[in-house]
């Protein structure tokens, strides 16, 4: 590393710490929801393989969560892998799948978070639903952040399945459809999503420079703030953390009011 980048460095940290020292920790987001776009571009820049992106991207994570910790935020969700990743080349899923059961085994281990698996099982390998589940069972305990893992993830998908969740248990109590159609709401649908016990996300955040959700939490979006950063996922940086946060304090949420 030579002077310039050092000298960088040094700005960099200083201006972090400036950030964070005037953020007020009454207005953070309670739950923040993050697309952690551009691991494939990151590593592409850099003269690396995919896979190599993927690994970066996965190391980053923890780092992400200490943060978050520092911050008293409650609620994280990671979207890991969508429904549409499931299109990607078999030389690039494969050793993903593989990265992202390591994730879940290191959440779990730290013991600082307690994760929860949003998405469909059914379209993961045996072996990630085990790790998934061992995953929940072993953090069900601990009394930190909640991690959202969302892995087989498809917004749609899960309002799809929300929706045959609550037909199904419609059934089982014996309600006829006439029944179920005048009392259904979106509390109720509410209900029967991934996420039905947490509440929504406050903030959602992009990286890479893509401007778009991409299907990310359509239901509980709906009233999010979102914060679009141009850094790819594997260089995103406390300083941008910060500056996410400091945004959305400023921010008036209305609410449609």
């Amino acid at each position: 590393m030579n002077l310039r980048d050092k000298l960088r460095g040094l700005l960099v940290r200083l201006y972090a710490r400036r950030v964070e020292g005037h953020l007020d920790h009454a207005q953070v987001p309670k739950h923040i929801g993050v697309i952690m776009d551009g691991n494939r571009r990151w590593a592409k820049a850099a003269g690396s393989s995919t896979v190599d992106g993927h690994r970066a991207g996965a190391g980053k994570i923890e780092e992400f969560l200490g943060w978050c910790t520092e911050t008293d935020v409650e609620v994280v969700t990671l979207w890991l892998l969508s429904t549409d990743n499931f299109d990607r080349p078999q030389e690039e899923l494969v050793p993903l799948l593989g990265i992202i059961e390591d994730v879940v085994r290191t959440l779990a281990a730290d013991g600082r978070w307690r994760v929860h698996h949003v998405g469909t099982p059914d379209l993961l390998p045996p072996g990630m639903q085990t790790v998934l589940k061992e995953a929940e069972e072993t953090t069900a305990h601990v009394d930190g952040i909640v991690v959202n893992v969302a892995i087989g993830y498809g917004g749609r998908q899960e309002i799809a399945d929300a929706v045959r969740s609550m037909l199904l248990d419609a059934k089982d109590r014996g309600t006829s459809m006439e029944e179920l159609a005048e009392a259904v709401d979106t509390d109720m649908i509410g209900r029967h999503l991934y996420t039905s016990d947490q509440p929504d996300p406050d903030l959602v955040i992009r990286t890479s420079g893509e401007q778009r959700l991409s299907g990310f939490m359509l239901w509980q979006t709906a009233h999010s703030e979102y914060y679009f950063c141009d850094v790819f996922w594997p260089a995103f940086r406390k300083v941008d953390f910060l500056r996410a946060m400091r945004d959305y304090a400023v921010r008036h949420r209305r609410y449609g009011g």
